[in-house]
């Protein structure tokens, strides 16, 4: 893994100002307090110049749309990237980011999903905690921030901690208070990347839920955390149903050719649909502990061996998700498992209770990966990033939940740590949040966002134990199943 690199040149002769496209669908209507000279309002009123003709100022930046929302002005956009960092003049491709733009006199999170973007108004928690402004990025090669044509060995994790690190200049700019980094799953990790190449970017990072498979061929985590997780009850009623899946393999395959005929589906990329079956089947425990909770453990068939086919079916399905592995279901996915297979590492299980059932374990990245796209390990990668965390995160904030498998294996904190925390929410699953913690820990993770974004209130910075987020719960902005929901149905993080 390189060492951290040296500042990118600077694209604005290269690129050039890309003119602004599309049209705005208006501004939003709630008036936000009187802020500091040269800062625009949620209202988008400035005592000097309108916040979109600032953003739309920036070499390479364009709008797509704005969307209106109360007390905040909401745009798409798309800026112009390089496609290779370290060689800017060989070729550029858009790359989609969202502003939820409350004031410039506010700080400023930089969430990454580490997949797609989402193009409606939303607050990440630390956005909430702060009462600030949002930066959301898509991740390099999510469609459409994909160059055409596609090098996929462009597709690595320093490449896109230097797309967020180009947006930042440049927009610091304009928001020129505190910035956090955040992000759950892929998007915490993205966050820890961008740290550990760019560290002087970020004033604070929250990272929800992030996986760290430092040594790939090494899972031994994973099965001891799938032999304590939940109740005894719970793993036997699961490991029933999975069980019964791959023993009535037969009926069930001819379900599946019905329910692919039916959808249109197709399994060109992992070769067949007994594979594609398989590997639906195989994350069906997995999935369960990723998104629900013990007493979701209620809705499943307590005696699989007397269950029908349908009630096996039925549970599979609205767990792992039978079109998951289906070429119209990988697609979307299709950087996720290339950067699984070259550099951030997949788990592999034993599942012990299935015995000799399963006909090809669980299956690597490669198999989910069109074969015309070359793959290789980097088994470097991920060890020198879980060394730079050890021996030098700062205000790093780590939230994993108790009974979440991809926190089997997560970073932690060596003695070059510095005001940095790792949390674990009770019983939390892959969702889990700041909100989540008991109470004192929820109140000194609070107390650390605030304090780092450089808002914590005197009383709060006199009592961490007073701490609370600044803005109040909004029903549409802080909904967040999505960030959980997203991916849900096939193995990934």
């Amino acid at each position: 893994m390189r060492k951290v690199l040296r500042g990118v040149l600077s694209l604005a002769v290269l690129i050039g100002t890309v003119s602004a496209t599309g049209a705005s669908a208006g501004a939003a209507t709630a008036a936000q307090p009187a802020a500091k000279q040269g800062s625009s309002t949620g209202s988008g009123e400035s005592s000097s110049e309108d916040i979109k003709d600032r953003i739309l100022a920036i070499p390479g930046m364009s709008l797509i749309e704005e969307k209106p929302y109360p007390g905040y002005r909401f745009f798409v956009l798309n800026y112009t990237q390089p496609v290779d960092h370290r060689r800017p003049s060989k070729g550029t491709f858009q790359q989609r980011v969202t502003l939820l733009h409350k004031d410039t006199s506010r700080p400023t999170v930089f969430f990454t999903s580490g997949y797609n973007v989402s193009t409606n108004p939303s607050r990440s928690e630390p956005t909430q905690i702060v009462d600030g402004n949002q930066v959301s990025l898509e991740y390099r090669f999510f469609t459409p921030s994909r160059p055409a044509p596609a090098d996929w060995s462009k597709l690595d994790i320093w490449q896109a901690a230097s797309d967020q690190h180009r947006v930042f200049k440049a927009l610091k700019k304009i928001y020129s208070e505190n910035w956090l980094s955040t992000g759950g799953s892929k998007g915490g990790m993205t966050a820890t990347y961008f740290e550990r190449f760019y560290p002087k970017d970020m004033d604070g990072v929250v990272a929800y839920v992030a996986p760290n498979d430092v040594v790939n061929n090494e899972d031994s985590a994973y099965d001891r955390f799938f032999a304590r997780v939940g109740t005894e009850e719970c793993r036997n009623r699961l490991n029933g149903v999975q069980r019964e899946a791959l023993v009535r393999r037969e009926p069930l395959e001819k379900k599946y050719e019905a329910y692919a005929a039916e959808n249109g589906l197709t399994f060109d990329t992992v070769g067949t649909l007994d594979k594609a079956y398989e590997a639906v089947v195989m994350d069906y425990v997995w999935a369960f502990w990723q998104y629900s909770l013990v007493a979701d453990c209620a809705a499943l068939p307590a005696d699989a061996p007397n269950a029908t086919d349908q009630e096996i079916w039925d549970s599979v399905d609205g767990i792992s998700g039978f079109s998951a592995y289906a070429d119209q279901g990988l697609g979307t996915y299709t950087p996720y498992y290339y950067q699984a297979g070259t550099q951030l590492g997949s788990p592999d299980i034993e599942q012990p209770w299935l015995g000799n059932l399963s006909r090809y374990g669980y299956q690597p990245p490669r198999n989910f990966v069109p074969r015309s796209i070359p793959m290789k390990f980097q088994p470097s990668a991920m060890r020198d990033v879980d060394s730079w965390v050890k021996n030098n995160a700062r205000h790093m904030l780590y939230v994993y939940g108790e009974n979440d498998p991809w926190g089997a294996e997560p970073f932690r904190l060596g003695k070059g740590a510095r005001d940095s925390h790792v949390y674990t929410v009770p019983g939390g699953n892959h969702g889990s949040k700041v909100a989540g913690l008991v109470a004192d820990q929820k109140a000194a993770a609070t107390a650390a966002i605030l304090r780092w974004a450089g808002v914590a209130p005197t009383a709060v910075e006199a009592d961490p134990s007073k701490a609370k987020p600044l803005a109040k719960f909004d029903a549409r902005l802080d909904v967040r199943d999505d960030e959980l929901q997203r991916d849900r149905g096939t193995l990934r993080p």
